[in-house]
């Protein structure tokens, strides 16, 4: 609709109505402003796309930053131990993932060069754990009344060792330590969950055990805080394999008949000593190699010839030295009558006489291992007659021909459980 207006001067204007004017120039624009950010808009697919590549972006920087936090601190760890390339390499594996990765990590003290470790600050999920099994009887207490050892992973038909119940499970546990006392076998036992963890840890288990090492003094537990770690750091001598020496020297020969040269001969024998649980010993001397000697000294009922049979026990004198005594002596042989002896010839009767030996060890502990070594320091022969009762000590001087004996583990020895503990 239109309007005439009449100026002063005497022209006359046509005007438009302004409000439809209005009206339309905003249509227009609505309709430019939407189909300008429909183009501009992705499609949802699209949009879905782009917030799954951010979002495996992010994890894996952050997998990124934790991998090169943990490199870093090892780099850290081997500098205080003194192992310069070794963390050399550990810091340029880091920085390569993450270049400014030694200013992202916070240290809550000031690092001490006379102390070595890790100095990041600690947090809910990087602090170490000082009492493992109350943590872990606490974990798996919660959302239960009783404590739940372990649950099966995936769904079985067959019955899952969580059904035993906990009487059963120590029993087994006995088992796989066994009468050798294999403790090894349960700390690796330890490692399947919480559940054993907690198992492996019982204290009866560990006391049993420092009952068959000391007998009547393993009764106190003091100055240790447990049975465990007084079985692992009291000075003990190990079951689970044999100590071992080898001896070399040079002999000089017979001369020759021209008198032109002497030959000299290289001897080399070896000695083998094993410790059972129950107090036995078994010690032989051969120039057989280990390879042979050390399968045929898995039982104290071997039938070797020249193999000593006896016990030990251990000693711990005023100078906090461990010591151990061992007495040996030869298996009995079979009398042979009188008749046999004598059919086809006659000797004058030998005296019966019965011989033992008598050895003393000081227990040290040599590279990383520990009571892993036997230094001589006594060695004697006894000589009884039965005829009188008299004994004949005969002592061997320990010089340089005594080498020390080292253990060496044999994992036969422990493969197959005779008795629980």
């Amino acid at each position: 609709m239109a309007e005439i207006n009449q100026n002063t001067d005497g022209t006359v204007e046509e005007v438009e109505d302004e409000n439809s004017e209005d009206t339309n120039i905003q249509n227009e624009l609505s309709a430019f402003r939407a189909k300008w950010m429909s183009e501009l808009q992705p499609s949802s697919g699209g949009r879905r796309s782009l917030q799954k590549s951010a979002e495996l972006k992010r994890r894996q920087e952050i997998a990124r930053e934790e991998k090169a936090r943990e490199l870093f601190l090892k780099a850290v760890e081997e500098e205080q131990n003194g192992a310069v390339y070794e963390a050399i390499k550990y810091y340029k594996s880091a920085m390569l993932l993450v270049p400014d990765i030694e200013f992202r990590i916070n240290y809550s003290r000031t690092p001490d060069p006379d102390r070595s470790g890790s100095y990041l600050e600690d947090n809910e999920k990087d602090r170490e754990i000082d009492d493992l099994l109350t943590y872990f009887q606490q974990q798996l207490t919660l959302g239960y009344d009783t404590m739940k050892l372990c649950e099966p992973e995936t769904d079985t038909s067959q019955v899952h060792i969580s059904a035993l119940p906990f009487e059963v499970l120590m029993y087994v546990f006995r088992w796989v330590v066994s009468c050798d006392l294999d403790l090894r076998a349960l700390e690796q036992l330890s490692l399947v969950c919480r559940g054993f963890y907690i198992c492996a840890r019982d204290p009866e288990i560990w006391r049993s055990a420092c009952l068959r090492v000391w007998g009547r003094s393993g009764t106190k537990m003091l100055p240790f805080s447990s049975w465990r770690e007084m079985f692992l750091e009291r000075p003990r001598v190990r079951f689970d394999g044999v100590y071992i020496s080898k001896t070399s020297y040079i002999r000089q020969g017979e001369e020759s008949l021209d008198g032109f040269y002497r030959a000299w001969h290289q001897v080399e024998y070896y000695r083998y000593l094993r410790f059972f649980p129950d107090g036995q010993a078994m010690m032989l001397t051969t120039p057989d190699d280990p390879l042979v000697v050390v399968p045929r000294l898995r039982s104290n009922n071997s039938r070797m010839d020249s193999i000593m049979l006896g016990h030990y026990r251990l000693s711990q004198d005023t100078d906090n030295q461990t010591k151990v005594y061992v007495v040996v002596s030869k298996r009995k042989e079979e009398k042979v009558s009188e008749y046999q002896r004598s059919r086809f010839c006659r000797r004058n009767p030998v005296p019966e006489a019965e011989r033992s030996f008598h050895v003393g060890l000081q227990l040290a502990s040599g590279g990383r291992q520990r009571f892993n070594k036997l230094v001589w320091i006594h060695h004697s022969c006894h000589i009884t007659y039965r005829s009188t009762g008299e004994t004949v000590v005969t002592a061997f001087d320990v010089d340089k021909m005594y080498t020390p004996l080292f253990f060496a583990r044999v994992k036969s020895f422990t493969a197959f459980s005779e008795r629980p503990l």
